[in-house]
């Protein structure tokens, strides 16, 4: 199991309106677009994008969202040391993914990519 891929957290108001600046700052189009719920979310450089109602974001408490290879290998690197899964594995159209509290208190988001996406984006 290898980490693919971290991306820091911006959490905005308005996705359509971050992504201006940050194409420019990043100098290219987000390699992701996607939404779920009253999720928005895109993936540009190494920052994911996210916009959520405020009042909704304590749902989503990671700190960092990290791509993995194998997420049933992460899972159990997590349980042999100390961590726990907090928010169940479910699915998108692009991903597996759940959220894990390190037994230090780190709270992370581990997605595991389908193999398309890891082709198109790591290569």
């Amino acid at each position: 199991m290898s980490i693919l891929r971290t991306y820091a957290r911006l959490w905005v108001d308005d996705l359509d309106q971050a992504l201006p600046l940050l194409r420019k700052l990043v100098g290219r189009e987000p390699d992701i677009r996607f939404a779920f719920d009253n999720v928005k979310a895109a993936a540009i450089g190494h920052f994911l994008v996210i916009e959520v109602p405020l009042e909704e974001r304590a749902q989503y408490p990671a700190s960092a969202t990290v791509v993995v290879s194998d997420l049933d290998e992460l899972t159990r690197q997590l349980a042999a040391h100390g961590g726990r899964i907090t928010v169940p594995e479910a699915k998108s159209e692009v991903s597996r993914f759940l959220y894990a509290r390190h037994v230090d208190g780190a709270e992370i988001e581990y997605v595991e990519w389908t193999p398309d996406l890891v082709q198109r984006i790591i290569g």
